[in-house]
């Protein structure tokens, strides 16, 4: 069954050439121009993965991005960006996006992005889950792996597929040291483009949903010039 991908690009040249390649390499492509029309096609066609522009009419990436994590945290998305700023990039990866590609890129560079997430994603879905339990503690926060939710005190906050991944490592890893590589090999995989300030980003954005003062972290901690631990001091 062909891989089904979702193309939202304002540029009409390349939107087509982008349908080109794709087809080319046995993908069943969905154009969007816009947008709304993105998010609408996403609806319909349930993709298997998104190439999702940044700047786009009616509604931007950001937006569309946001409103498929509402939903959906498991469907892979790349974001097309012509902003170099790192900002940008961390914008798209803090909303749920798995990777980004910066415009212009060339065509090996995509599409060895897009194998890459194909791939976690497959290795993902089909990892044993047996041996995890439905719900689980990161300090004080409770994880629902079902839902896809933290709840710590009143607040209830939704996670992104790879923001469930880290935290799955960390639970599985209690008290241990474990380096950026480590965690970018585990969550991301070993054939990741990005760097490391990709995992910090998902690291800060995971310490406002588990810690009661994500500026004074207790559960999740960094080591200085190693990477990241999860103390579990705090767990009731």
């Amino acid at each position: 069954m062909s891989i089904r991908v979702l193309i939202a690009e304002d540029d009409a040249n390349l939107r087509q050439g982008l349908i080109d390649l794709l087809e080319g390499e046995g993908y069943t492509v969905f154009p969007a121009g816009d947008g709304q029309q993105a998010l609408e096609c996403f609806r319909a066609e349930a993709p298997d993965l998104v190439l999702l522009d940044v700047m786009m009419p009616e509604l931007s990436g950001y937006d569309v991005c946001r409103e498929i994590r509402k939903h959906d945290s498991r469907t892979p998305i790349i974001m097309l960006t012509a902003k170099g700023e790192e900002i940008d990039k961390v914008v798209g990866l803090e909303l749920g996006a798995d990777d980004y590609v910066t415009k212009p890129f060339g065509l090996h560079e995509l599409r060895a992005r897009i194998t890459a997430v194909l791939r976690r994603s497959r290795q993902n879905q089909q990892e044993p889950t047996r041996n995890l339990p439905e719900q689980f503690h990161i300090g004080l926060a409770l994880i629902d792996r079902k839902s896809y939710q933290a709840t710590l005190g009143q607040q209830s906050h939704s996670l992104t597929s790879r923001e469930m991944k880290l935290l799955e490592v960390f639970h599985a890893r209690p008290n241990e040291v474990l380096s950026r590589n480590d965690l970018l090999n585990a969550a991301w995989g070993i054939d990741y483009f990005g760097t490391t300030r990709t995992l910090d980003q998902h690291i800060a954005q995971l310490r406002k949903k588990v810690e009661p003062d994500p500026a004074s972290p207790q559960c999740l901690l960094t080591v200085h010039g190693v990477g990241y631990k999860l103390q579990q001091a705090g767990k009731p």
